[in-house]
């Protein structure tokens, strides 16, 4: 910014003086923002105003319809907006000023006039007037010279923008919400726009720029001012929608400063109310909200998930409804301009969780799959802690593309910065460091160059420590701050899990103990039903019919339930009252006794014999029956026989996948659910998948568990390979460095003096 334009963005905050005392210090720049843009409007349509009044007058005799007014009334403007009243901020005059400005600004097109009604001015207007404070406050606005022809366009875009920026910092509990801090914007306007050579030189080359999370328009603004700096003849044109109506009003209005066609620039949710869906763009910055829920859109997300697939912008897949951050990534991706026609890029700020948040076969997995496969991500830049307002987590800059140059197709870039900073003097809500135009360069060459850049010490000054409490005599040796980066294929982020399972062993013994528990059903009965009969029922007789009538103790026993059995709903509590409920399950027991009394009472090693001593008995079980018996009277022993599922015939065994030799035979064993495990095998592209998860599973998991098995069973939906895929992009590993811990003798040593000294200061109080 020139001094110029600083000094014309001061003049304008200096409205602040008046104002202060009377409103808050968060509401300066909703007064003072539109009042500037009404100036600079003003002065904008000076030279053509008598145009503007002559057709209006003729306009108005015609009786067309409000829409066809306009459209003649801004073809005499010859601008994207005009006014049609006959007053101007110099002739308000003082007496009845309030409704005077009021009929001003209703005499605005539409898009002007809705610029300040998101702004809500009309109760700043208010508020002013009851204050005394209206007709001075338009006094000074007005002494500010705004004319096109001493402030272009471009200048007073910066102005604007210094404005923005000032309202921002001055209301801290919502900066971080619609404005994103000027390093991060310059960063990532660098790192989207740099590639593009023709924009950045040719004359008359138009380019589109989008913001589905506009804010304020700051990345808007960025974009255009990288480009126009480096090629005044080159076109841009910016779009945008934002869902904050005050952060709309304010992006409107730098739009319609900067000369842009603020039609393009929309007000809704981005995400469930896409304004701008025929659109396709050249360049897309954003800094969507971290880690925010889509609850609110939840069902219009699933629905263009489940009817569109992947016509629509969510077929990948949908991340958990606690963090939209990747729906915003996906939407950008879907407004990639198609290849033929010059592709398109992406820089979007996102948290960490977007980076590794899912296991294989998630929403966010597969959302990482589909960008790595379709080989869409450059680059992912670590940004340094307390970079934002209202957040101090890690950060991460995302560069995406369809339009990727030869050397980097099949690659990712990882660089990081997070040490690249300078500490702020005063912190400004949550951000207490900033990168300057070095930290900014480095990382910009870095990407520029694609090559890896082997850890590097940095030329800064280490952070100040506190110094309240106790300071350590040997004080952790400060890590030193670096810089690197690396570049990885793509399919290095991949891997199968494959589920890997291991043989069910259980035993089985008719105990008196195991068969007497089956006077109770199952959960979540067992426990209520438990207490019930300890309380009401051991006198009963299993002959009588009053077996498990408890009608004389409903009350009590339902205030204890209410008390004790919070989480049994009023159906369950019915069913443990229910007669019917506690003589089907003594009819169970009573079964479990007549077998008990054949089979007897010794425990059995070897579960593969249940069946056959079941039949022996002659006792007909239905199965629900006889699984709830067999519930009761089985366990699980890692010292008894396997259980065999299957055996199978003209079948060759396998044991990788679970097909053993015995005896002669190919056998199938079922599989312990609590000893099932998951492993991650890297992805390789340059061998089969079976070959890859066989290589794994021999070298990893066969010798260790001799008898575990791959569940074949267990297959990726897209490519129905074995093993589900997955995608993770673990930043911080990658980067890693191991710092040894202390040698022991020393930590002993401290121990030992830190001990030494509390003894002595025990005795000092003992004397």
């Amino acid at each position: 910014m020139s001094q110029s334009t600083n000094n014309l963005a001061s003049y304008s905050w200096s409205l602040a003086d008046l104002l202060r005392g009377d409103f808050k210090q968060s509401q300066y720049g909703r007064i003072i923002l539109p009042f500037t843009l009404l100036r600079r409007l003003e002065c904008v349509l000076k030279a053509s105003k008598p145009d503007v009044l002559a057709e209006a007058e003729r306009v108005e005799k015609m009786g067309l319809p409000e829409e066809a007014k306009e459209k003649l009334l801004l073809r005499a403007s010859k601008l994207s907006f005009y006014n049609i009243s006959k007053m101007d901020l110099a002739s308000l005059g003082a007496n009845g000023i309030k409704d005077n400005l009021e009929n001003y600004i209703q005499s605005f097109s539409s898009d002007a006039r809705e610029i300040f009604e998101h702004f809500k001015f009309g109760e700043f207007i208010a508020q002013l007037d009851d204050a005394n404070l209206l007709y001075k406050a338009v006094q000074q606005v007005k002494g500010s010279d705004l004319r096109p022809e001493v402030v272009s366009n471009h200048d007073m875009g910066l102005v604007f923008e210094e404005l923005i920026r000032r309202f921002a910092e001055g209301s801290n509990e919502t900066a971080g919400e619609h404005f994103t801090p000027r390093d991060i914007v310059d960063l990532t306007t660098s790192l989207v726009f740099m590639e593009d050579d023709d924009a950045l030189t040719k004359e008359g080359i138009i380019r589109t720029i989008y913001d589905p999370t506009a804010g304020t328009g700051g990345f808007l603004s960025a974009g255009m001012e990288y480009v126009l700096n480096l090629n005044p003849a080159a076109v841009m044109r910016a779009f945008g929608q934002e869902l904050n109506p005050e952060s709309y009003a304010i992006c409107k209005a730098d739009m319609l400063i900067k000369g842009q066609d603020v039609t393009n620039i929309k007000l809704g949710n981005t995400l469930s109310q896409d304004q701008l869906a025929t659109n396709q763009f050249d360049y897309m910055l954003s800094n969507p909200p971290f880690g925010v829920d889509w609850k609110k859109i939840e069902k219009d997300i699933k629905d263009e998930h489940a009817i569109k697939g992947h016509e629509g912008r969510f077929g990948p897949g949908l991340p958990r409804v606690s963090d939209g951050s990747l729906l915003f990534l996906m939407h950008l991706i879907s407004k990639l301009r198609d290849t033929d026609k010059g592709g398109g890029r992406i820089g979007i700020i996102l948290n960490g969780s977007p980076l590794f948040t899912g296991g294989a076969g998630s929403g966010e997995s597969e959302i990482r799959r589909h960008i790595l496969e379709s080989d869409l991500l450059e680059a992912i830049v670590a940004l340094p802690t307390d970079m934002f307002y209202n957040t101090g987590i890690a950060t991460y800059v995302w560069i995406l593309t369809n339009k990727k140059d030869t050397e980097r197709k099949g690659k990712v870039q990882l660089i990081n910065g997070v040490d690249l900073y300078g500490k702020m003097r005063k912190s400004l809500g949550s951000k207490r460091k900033r990168m300057d135009e070095s930290d900014i360069a480095t990382i910009t060459r870095c990407f520029g160059n694609f090559e890896p850049v082997a850890a590097q010490t940095l030329d800064k000054p280490a952070d100040e420590k506190s110094n309240r409490g106790r300071q350590s005599e040997t004080p952790k040796a400060e890590t030193p701050k670096t810089f690197a980066a690396k570049i990885f294929d793509t399919h290095e982020f991949g891997y199968r899990r494959l589920t890997i399972e291991r043989p069910l062993r259980e035993s089985y013994q008719f105990s008196d103990e195991r068969v007497e528990s089956l006077r109770f059903a199952p959960k979540p009965l067992n426990a209520i039903m438990q207490w019930i009969y300890s309380e009401y029922g051991t006198a009963w007789d299993e002959d009588s019919s009053d077996y498990g009538v408890l009608d004389a103790h409903f009350d009590d026993i339902r205030k204890h339930i209410k008390i004790e059995f919070t989480e049994l709903k009023e159906k369950q509590i019915k069913d443990a009252l229910d007669p019917a409920t506690w003589r089907k399950q003594l009819q169970i027991l009573q079964t479990a006794r007549a077998l008990q009394a054949k089979i007897g009472t010794d425990q059995h090693d070897d579960m593969n014999g249940y069946d056959t001593a079941l039949k022996t008995t002659g006792i007909r079980l239905e199965a629900p029956v006889k699984k709830q018996i067999t519930t009761a009277v089985s366990w699980k022993n890692p010292k008894a026989e396997k259980v065999i599922k299957k055996i199978h015939k003209d079948t060759a065994a396998d044991p990788t996948y679970g097909l053993f030799a015995v005896n002669g035979q190919t056998v199938e064993y079922k599989p312990d659910g609590d000893l099932r495990d998951n492993e991650n095998v890297p992805l390789d592209p340059s061998q089969t998948v079976n070959a890859v998860n066989e290589a794994y599973f021999a070298a990893e998991v066969a010798p260790h568990v001799p008898d575990a098995w791959i569940d074949a069973g267990k297959v990726d939906a897209i490519d129905g390979e074995i093993g589900i895929v997955g995608y993770e992009i673990p930043f911080n590993r990658h980067f890693y460095t191991y710092q040894p811990p202390r040698d022991l003798a020393e930590i002993d040593a401290e121990l030992d003096a830190v001990s030494a000294e509390i003894m002595a200061l025990l005795q000092e109080v003992h004397v």
